[in-house]
């Protein structure tokens, strides 16, 4: 029994259709189609009731999936253990914040597969929150403060950040020196989060407004340098408009915590080798520049 007409169907099933499949695979419908033929074929029953919406199991289906995808896990397991020492083979799939993941974390995958060429890595740059599960990443990488949730994170680097507004904005509105001040002024948000502030040592949840919200941090930045109100952002993001006076600092008294960047991974029992190998060089990289700005603190 061929073993990618098994990742295929388990694919199929997890996605719920012939296309998010291959989209996942990184092959055309045609060939994820020619796979499940074959495989039905060859076990004499139908695995997959195709409908104008996409596919569902059968019965059949629903009992041989969960048997299918431990098959393919072990052959996985298998291909790591005889390969030579540290060589990497497969496929990764990795869910990249676009914001930070261009810049920052692009030239770290773009290493990782110059250094195992029989790697394939299919990264998906995106600021959305991306369920790993159900779109089928092997991992993200995701930054900032982490939800309460079944997946497995590492933490791989620190990430600090500042609250920040243009020189307009506060000839305008002033400048908010407490947590209650901040309340009263615009807010340039991802969606409707909190944000997290320091007093002393100890740390203040507030739940600020606005009317500009976006998904992006680059389009947050420049929201902020066009005076819509304050932001909270990365030093990456806002270092060289803070050097050119374009974006100043606020609510410096009480500056946010360190957030980090995390290795996200669905529940399991192991780590595969390939995800192992992307924490342990992302760790190389972002030690030596905490930030991930590339500048002094």
């Amino acid at each position: 029994m061929d073993i990618e007409e098994l990742r295929t169907f388990v694919e199929v099933a997890d996605a719920g259709g012939v296309s998010p499949a291959a989209r996942r695979l990184g092959v055309s419908k045609s060939i994820v189609s020619r796979r499940l033929f074959r495989l039905e074929a060859e076990l004499g029953v139908q695995l997959l009731a195709r409908t104008t919406r996409g596919a569902a199991l059968t019965e059949a289906g629903e009992t041989f999936r969960d048997y299918a995808a431990r098959v393919c896990a072990e052959i996985d397991v298998a291909r790591e253990t005889i390969l030579p020492a540290g060589a990497l083979r497969g496929r990764l799939r990795v869910a990249v914040p676009l914001s930070f993941g261009q810049a920052h974390f692009a030239p770290i995958l773009a290493e990782m597969a110059r250094r195992h060429p029989q790697l394939q890595i299919h990264t998906c740059y995106s600021d959305r929150f991306v369920d790993l599960i159900t779109e089928g990443y092997d991992c993200a990488i995701r930054v900032g403060y982490l939800q309460d949730s079944n997946l497995i994170a590492r933490r791989v680097g620190p990430i600090f950040g500042k609250l920040v507004a243009s020189p307009d904005y506060i000839r305008q509105h002033g400048s908010p020196e407490t947590p209650e001040e901040l309340l009263a002024h615009e807010a340039l948000m991802q969606g409707t989060e909190s944000w997290q502030l320091t007093d002393g040592g100890e740390i203040i949840t507030v739940h600020p407004q606005g009317r500009f919200k976006a998904d992006n941090g680059v389009a947050l930045v420049a929201a902020a340098t066009a005076g819509l109100g304050i932001a909270y952002l990365p030093d990456c993001l806002t270092h060289d408009h803070i050097a050119s006076g374009a974006l100043v600092p606020v609510m410096t008294r009480h500056p946010p915590p360190p957030a980090g960047a995390y290795v996200i991974r669905p529940p399991g029992q192991h780590p595969s080798r390939k995800i192992r190998v992307l924490i342990e060089l992302l760790i190389e990289y972002c030690e030596p520049a905490p930030d991930l700005s590339g500048t002094a603190r």
